[in-house]
């Protein structure tokens, strides 16, 4: 995954980001509000961890603007607030889940993993421009109109839906299926999600990934008529 760290304590972001790289994770470490929003509205971020107590733009904040913005990825606050009232507007704010310093980096992990069994996000729906994924009840909908999906084309358009615009690999989308298997699934999915604007582009030699088409972008900085 890739991970947004929002921490002003130095000693204690180097240790939950070494911590999650040797997980494998990619992580960027932020110490200032304000500069986090900037990176959140830059770049696809699979899970964010972030304090409350923040230099320029405190935590609580950043979770509203979140999810004001859409985006659904997954948050948990870290913070040493403990009151019942603070991880109740952390939570109804959209957060995911509320872990009170100190905590062992081992129960950091187990909550990560179950807010990504729950699906995580505010309410367990993704999105990619006109396309809106509910993981709850497996339902898709394109530029407003319900979207019918095979087993198989839910399982790649999420990933990809998931991805954000970055590249997914070959192996990863194919499973345990063959690789003309996922071809046809990509082939079928391509001229669906075009008509509404949006390209599944693919990188030779490495995977796919989603794109918003050039000329919907062009379309949505044209000023109204």
């Amino acid at each position: 995954m890739r991970l947004l760290l929002v921490e002003d304590d130095p000693a204690l972001a180097e240790g939950i980001a070494e911590f999650l790289r040797g997980q494998g994770d990619e992580v960027d470490v932020e110490d200032d509000g304000m500069r986090a929003d900037r990176l959140l509205q830059d770049n696809g971020y699979d899970f964010v961890l972030l304090d409350v107590g923040l230099p320029g733009l405190g935590g609580y904040e950043l979770v509203r603007r979140i999810r004001k913005r859409g985006q659904r990825m997954p948050v948990i606050v870290i913070t040493a607030r403990d009151a019942l009232d603070d991880r109740i507007y952390g939570l109804d704010l959209g957060a995911d889940d509320y872990l009170v310093k100190p905590f062992e980096l081992a129960e950091l992990s187990a909550r990560m993993r179950a807010v990504q069994r729950r699906g995580g996000g505010a309410g367990a729906r993704l999105a990619f421009g006109a396309l809106v994924l509910d993981l709850d009840g497996r339902l898709a909908e394109l530029d407003g109109a319900p979207m019918a999906l095979s087993g198989r084309e839910w399982e790649v358009l999420e990933a990809l839906v998931r991805a954000d615009g970055r590249t997914v690999t070959r192996e990863s989308l194919q499973g345990d299926g063959s690789g003309n298997a996922l071809e046809v699934c990509i082939s079928r999915l391509r001229p669906r999600v075009e008509a509404a604007g949006m390209l599944i582009r693919t990188v030779r030699g490495f995977g796919y990934r989603l794109e918003r088409s050039k000329e919907r972008r062009e379309g949505a900085d044209q000023p109204p008529a």
